[in-house]
Order: structure tokens, then C-alpha cells, then sequence
């Protein structure tokens, strides 16, 4: 177990400062530490050299400051061994990398995602006064982890994004991506989803999967594919037969977006509707309340294109609450996976480990996390490189005391 006295931390409560200002509340060092009172160590404790707790606070800030393995996570130790002795016991030193990987290799991530999710929930807070909640799932391989010879397909994770907050919120690993379908269930019982709209594809358009964020409390936005032949053809039927006659039959709500940005154009046309009594299915998802499809037609250059999405929702009637709930689910895309793959170079990972990919690949989540609470104009890719070049700033990411 790490143990409280192992540190020499300030036990004072570090509010930010001007350059990093957290979005939530007081962050105090003693609780960041104290969430990782419970994690077992998994090493012998013959000629133990280094403290566990030295060798997880080291990863967490050697991954923010740009740090993608056990090696860059023991250079960037070993660079900043004068500042690190400061804020840390290291009785024989900084660890070497080959320590650091061991480490990450024994730890298992269950446990080690478990200790981060009470600093989760205090770094994250409650969604404001009349602000949407919305938990983005979704999956994303680590397409690089692969060991052909070895008969080993890619890591495939599947990760809870809280879209409103930018905080990552759990994570599962699975063997393959047909394994998402199982994951998911799992995933929620590991995450607090009351009150909070879940946002799932189409691979994660389930009943029991429907049935288990209702029973949390929650609501949901599926997307609905073919996987769901019957009810997906029923849904494209019924709106387009009352599309064709500018739904006069119907009760409707549409709502327009138009986005430009990237060199493209996009105007975004939603349409909500009750569920009508009649809908094949109906009665075997828990609290479905409406459908809705989503158009998406894209200018880029003179290039044209089109998309259309459908989706079953426990929602009631509010296509602007609709509409946010289906670009919340796109921002899982366009915030946490393509900054894993461009800024934190996840997709180039070529970690063959499990254990150590997946406790890696959490890290990062939640190095993002951290990274997002900061207010300034910042990029992420620009914060992360700040606190590389300065360990002040990296200190007040973590909401620990620079003096």
C-alpha cells in the first residue's frame, strides 16, 4: 500500500494561480494523495529501493510534461531529479526506466483506474445550474500495439468522456472490437452516469445496454444502425413517410446548425419526433421516448456531401437538447481521440505489454483531463509543452504548491 507519510508534499490546499486556474474547486495535495492510499504494490518487498508512491506521482507528471513510455518517463525523471527531490522522498534516487516499466507492467489497471476516479470526481465537480451532462462512449484502437508474429490484433479501449466537464471518466480494455458490446456494461457500472445523458454509437445500441444507464439513472442517445435491422428500418420508414408530406401527421421538432471551420461548410439539420405506438420494437427498449435523425450536408471546395444519421433516445421532446447530445457524442472524436493520436501520439504506441499499454493509455486520459481544467487560450499541445518546459506550471496543473 502507499502510505500517506511517504511523501513530503505541502499538506496545504493550493487554489491555482494566474497561469493555471482550475474550473472546479480548491485542489488539496493531501486528498490527491490519499486517493492512492488503497493501491496495492505489487512488487516483492526484498531490496525494495524505490517508493511506490514516488514511482506513480513521477508517471503522472512525466506523461502531462510529454513523456509517451517507461523510458521518456524515467529521462524526464532523471532531468528533473533536483526539483523532483524536493517534493518527494526518492530514498535511492530517481527509479530507473526499467523500474518505472516494471512498475506499470505489475500494476493492475482495474486498481490503478480506481484510484483515480475519487480525484476525478472532485477535479470534475457538478455540472453547472441548467448545463447538460452528457458522457460520451465510445471505443478506439491502438492501432500500432499489434504483434502479428505473435498472433496479437491491436488494444482496443473503450473509454466515458465527460463532454461538458473534459474529463475522461473511466476506460476498459478489451481484446478486440467486436468485444465493445460486452465492455460497455461493464464500463458503466464502473462510472456515475445519474442525472447525465449517455451517447453511445452504433455498435453500442443494446438493450441491456439501453435498460443499464435508465436503471443508473441516466438517459441516452443511441445511434441506430443496421444492427438493429427491425427497429432501424422501422425508424427510417416512419420519418421519411412523414418527411415526404413535411410531417403535417406528426408532432416534430427541427432545429438548423450552420458550422464552418477547416476549410468546410457544414449545415447540420435535426429532426425529433415522439415515438410513435405503433413503432415494431418499441416495447423492448426501457424508456424510449422519441427518435431522431440527423443531416449533415458538407461543402468543402466544390466538393459536396451528405450524411444521415438516426438515433432512439429516452430523451423527451427538445431537439436542441437532442442536437447537443449528438455533437457532444462527435466531440469524443474530435477532443479525446484526436488529441491521443496527435498531441499524446497514441495511435504510434507500440507497447506490446497489456497491462502496461492500458495503464499508459489511462494515464494519458488523464493527463488530458488535467490539461483541460487549466484556464487559459492555450492548446492543449501548447499546456502539455508548458509544463515540459516548466515544472512550475506542471506543479500548478496538479494543483501542488510551486514553493
Amino acid at each position: 500500500m502507499i502510505r500517506f507519510v511517504d511523501f513530503v508534499f505541502s499538506k496545504r490546499c493550493y487554489p491555482g494561480s494566474d497561469v493555471a486556474k482550475k474550473k472546479t474547486t480548491e485542489i488539496c495535495v493531501e486528498d490527491i494523495l490519499n486517493d492512492f492510499a488503497e493501491l496495492p504494490d505489487p512488487r516483492s518487498h526484498v531490496n525494495q529501493r524505490h517508493l511506490l508512491g514516488d514511482i506513480i506521482v513521477i508517471s503522472i507528471m512525466a506523461v502531462i510534461a510529454g513523456a509517451d513510455g517507461p523510458k521518456a518517463i524515467g529521462v524526464w525523471a532523471k532531468s528533473n531529479e533536483d526539483w523532483l527531490k524536493d517534493r518527494l522522498k526518492l530514498p535511492s534516487g530517481v527509479p530507473s526506466h526499467d523500474t518505472i516499466g516494471r512498475v506499470l507492467m505489475t500494476l493492475k489497471p482495474a486498481a490503478f483506474q480506481s484510484c483515480f476516479e475519487r480525484w476525478i470526481k472532485r477535479l470534475s465537480g457538478k455540472p453547472k445550474q441548467g448545463e447538460l451532462d452528457i458522457v460520451a462512449i465510445d471505443g478506439k484502437a491502438l492501432r500500432r500495439s499489434h504483434d502479428r508474429a505473435g498472433g496479437l490484433g491491436p488494444l482496443f479501449l473503450v473509454s466515458a468522456w465527460a463532454v461538458t466537464r473534459g474529463i475522461s471518466l473511466g476506460q476498459l480494455a478489451t481484446a478486440e472490437k467486436s468485444n465493445e458490446i460486452t465492455a460497455i456494461p461493464e464500463l458503466l457500472d464502473q462510472i456515475e452516469i445519474k442525472k447525465s445523458v449517455v451517447t453511445i454509437d452504433a455498435a453500442g445500441c443494446q438493450r441491456n445496454i439501453a435498460a443499464k444507464i435508465v436503471d443508473g439513472k441516466g438517459d441516452y442517445v443511441l445511434a441506430l444502425k443496421g444492427n438493429q435491422g427491425t427497429l432501424h428500418d422501422a425508424v427510417i420508414d416512419y420519418i421519411t413517410r412523414h418527411m415526404e408530406n413535411d410531417f403535417a401527421d406528426t408532432t416534430v421538432r427541427k432545429h438548423v446548425e450552420r458550422v464552418k471551420g477547416h476549410g468546410r461548410n457544414d449545415e447540420l439539420i435535426y429532426y425529433q419526433l415522439p415515438v410513435p405506438e405503433e413503432l415494431v420494437g418499441k416495447e423492448k427498449w426501457k424508456n424510449m421516448r422519441t427518435i431522431g435523425v440527423v443531416i449533415r450536408m458538407s461543402e468543402s471546395g466544390k466538393k459536396w456531401t451528405s450524411d444521415v444519421r438516426y438515433y432512439i433516445s429516452s430523451l423527451a421532446l427538445g431537439v436542441k437538447r437532442f442536437a447537443a447530445c449528438v455533437r457532444g457524442h462527435w466531440g469524443i472524436e474530435n477532443t479525446l481521440h484526436w488529441c491521443l493520436d496527435v498531441t499524446f501520439r497514441e495511435d504510434e504506441s507500440r507497447v506490446r505489454n497489456r497491462i502496461l499499454a492500458d495503464n499508459l493509455a489511462w494515464l494519458k486520459r488523464f493527463a488530458i483531463s488535467l490539461l483541460k481544467q487549466v484556464d487559459n487560450k492555450e492548446s492543449i499541445a501548447m499546456r502539455r509543452r508548458m509544463a515540459g518546459w516548466n515544472p512550475n506550471f506542471l506543479a500548478q496543473v496538479l494543483g501542488i504548491p510551486t514553493s
